[in-house]
């Protein structure tokens, strides 16, 4: 009775539109209530769920998003990657996507990417002659890949739940992270010449070299952070403030968009953003407790297996179900509830661990540009003035891209076990 009253809380409070962190926090409350469990049990399990020291990098890399955004070094990643692409076909829709692979290999996050490309990148496009839906689509779909390709906050947040090595899984979703956005640019070439998108002028060489040359501090800290975390120099925490001091030393002393004045608002931007995430870490954790106790992941994954124990059939409904979860729940939420129940499963039909986080992951990456909450569709139409519904429907081409990316990423293993096994040893 009191695991029904949960997740029909739960469920009701997630339609009527509460945050999910509340959603979350109040469901549990009324099971506690019901079970006339101590309430003394939420600060334990909310400190629990947040005393993990690998969860510090959140706010690091929170930090160093912001820091890039304001210091103009988003501007001048966009500035190169349109330099390169621009001339072709739709090359502003290219653009947009390479701007955001670049810029997740520093932020790690989906909505950072989707606000601060897209605030560059829809005004930007829509003036070059793209439609508006199309621009926000490209700049949604696209920002989904920063969570794939290295560092990653959500294969952080799976990494501190089960012990997989995050160092492993960041090397794993290097290449189907590039796979993805090559995927998403033949998309975005196709639909550039069905509909006649204009192209650019084709750069001279001398100024293909100097916006490279400029970009080059952008595109240095990708490379600093991944060597670091792969070289074992330093931990993904630590990485996450050396990513914090370069973009505050390149954002004000080589861009010079940043200043001393400007950094009150970015720390307390921070301090806001990771707070929420790290409440809804705690709160969601508190909520898999209850569902520990209760032995739901046990019943999901003998559920699952009664169905079948094909590996081929059960790396199918593991998709669905992600798929289905991320289209209704925030990444980090769904990944603290459902991953070590569904982990278990994909263990038990021979699946790496390294291989399922991965897969997982780029599920509830599709999630976030899927309806009724996909959180960056929303971010994106607002930066646009647009319906979300239009950018919905806009986005459908790039979904099917995503979705051949997924399905090769979950049946073929060495597309994201080759490079840490290459790397890392097996």
């Amino acid at each position: 009775m009191e695991v029904i009253v949960l997740f029909a809380v739960f469920l009701v409070l997630l339609v009527m539109g509460m945050p999910i962190a509340f959603s979350l926090g109040l469901a549990s409350l009324s099971y506690l209530l019901l079970a006339g469990i101590p309430l003394t049990i939420v600060p334990q399990r909310l400190y629990a769920g947040i005393d993990t020291f690998v969860l510090l990098c959140i706010p690091g890399f929170v930090l160093a998003g912001n820091l890039m955004n304001v210091g103009n070094i988003t501007e001048h990643i966009v500035r190169f990657s349109n330099a390169l692409v621009g001339h072709i076909r739709g090359g502003l829709g290219l653009a947009n996507v390479g701007g955001s692979m670049i810029f997740g290999g520093i932020s790690g996050t989906a909505v950072a990417d989707a606000a601060s490309i897209g605030s560059v990148m829809i005004p930007g496009m829509a003036r070059s002659g793209y439609d508006k839906p199309f621009s926000a689509a490209v700049t949604a779909a696209s920002s989904t890949i920063g969570p794939i390709i290295p560092p990653s906050v959500p294969m952080i947040i799976a990494g501190s739940l089960t012990g997989v090595s995050v160092g492993r899984m960041f090397l794993a979703g290097a290449i189907p992270g590039l796979l993805l956005g090559v995927a998403m640019m033949v998309t975005v070439y196709l639909l550039a010449v069905r509909r006649g998108y204009p192209k650019e002028q084709r750069v001279p060489l001398l100024e293909l070299l100097r916006e490279g040359r400029t970009a080059f501090w952008a595109l240095l800290m990708t490379a600093i952070i991944l060597y670091g975390i792969i070289g074992g120099f330093f931990t993904p925490t630590e990485a996450s403030i050396v990513a914090s001091l370069y973009a505050l030393v390149v954002g004000m002393y080589v861009y010079k968009g940043l200043s001393w004045r400007k950094l009150p608002g970015i720390l307390s931007d921070t301090v806001l953003t990771s707070s929420a995430l790290l409440l809804l870490v705690g709160l969601a954790n508190l909520f898999g407790w209850i569902l520990t106790s209760q032995q739901i992941p046990q019943m999901v994954a003998s559920g699952i297996l009664s169905i079948s124990e094909n590996p081929l059939v059960v790396i199918l409904i593991l998709n669905l179900i992600l798929l289905c979860v991320g289209a209704f729940m925030e990444t980090i939420a769904a990944l603290i509830i459902l991953f070590p129940a569904l982990l278990g499963v994909a263990t038990g039909v021979g699946m790496d661990p390294v291989h399922f986080a991965v897969m997982a992951v780029l599920n509830l990456m599709i999630g976030l540009t899927t309806p009724p909450v996909g959180v960056c569709l929303f971010v994106v139409a607002g930066i646009g003035n647009l319906q979300m519904l239009t950018v919905a429907r806009a986005i459908l081409p790039f979904l099917a891209c995503n979705l051949v990316v997924l399905l090769l990423v979950s049946y073929l293993p060495f597309i994201s076990l080759w490079l840490p096994n290459l790397i890392l040893g097996q």
